[in-house]
C-alpha cells in the first residue's frame, strides 16, 4: 500500500465528503439536529375507534347518508321512467306497424277492386263484340 491509502486507511473521515443531514423539521440553521422527532406510540387508529362524533361530525354524516339515500332515490326513478318510456315506445311502434298493414289491406283491396273492374269491363267489351 501507499502512503496515501495507509492514511485513508488510518483517517476514512478526511478522505470521504462531510455527510449532510437530511433538514428535519425545526431543525437548526447550522445542520445540527439537537432533537429527533418522534412518533406516536401508540397507533392512532384505537384512539379514532372509540371517539365519539361530534355534533358537527354527526350533522355531516347524517347529511352525507342523506345524499345517498336521496341519489339511490332518484337512481331508482330513472331506471322506472326508463323502462316506462321503452314500454310506451314498444306500443308506439306496436301501433304504427298496425296502421301501416292496415293501410296496406286496404290499398290492395282497392287495387284489387280496380282490376276487378277493368277485366269486367273488358268482358263487357268481349261479349258486346261477340254478338255483333
Amino acid at each position: 500500500m501507499s502512503t496515501n491509502a495507509k492514511a485513508e486507511v488510518a483517517n476514512p473521515a478526511q478522505s470521504q465528503a462531510p455527510e449532510e443531514v437530511a433538514p428535519v423539521k425545526g431543525a437548526n440553521v447550522s445542520g445540527r439536529a439537537w432533537k429527533v422527532e418522534k412518533g406516536q406510540f401508540r397507533v392512532g387508529s384505537r384512539a379514532i375507534k372509540n371517539k365519539k362524533l361530534t355534533s358537527w361530525e354527526l350533522k355531516k354524516q347524517k347529511a352525507l347518508e342523506d345524499k345517498q339515500f336521496k341519489q339511490k332515490l332518484k337512481e331508482l326513478r330513472e331506471e322506472k321512467d326508463q323502462i316506462r318510456k321503452a314500454k310506451i315506445q314498444a306500443l308506439k311502434e306496436r301501433r304504427e306497424k298496425s296502421e301501416e298493414k292496415e293501410r296496406y289491406e286496404r290499398l290492395a283491396t282497392k287495387m284489387h277492386a280496380k282490376k276487378v273492374d277493368r277485366l269486367r269491363r273488358r268482358e263487357k267489351r268481349n261479349k258486346a263484340l261477340k254478338e255483333r
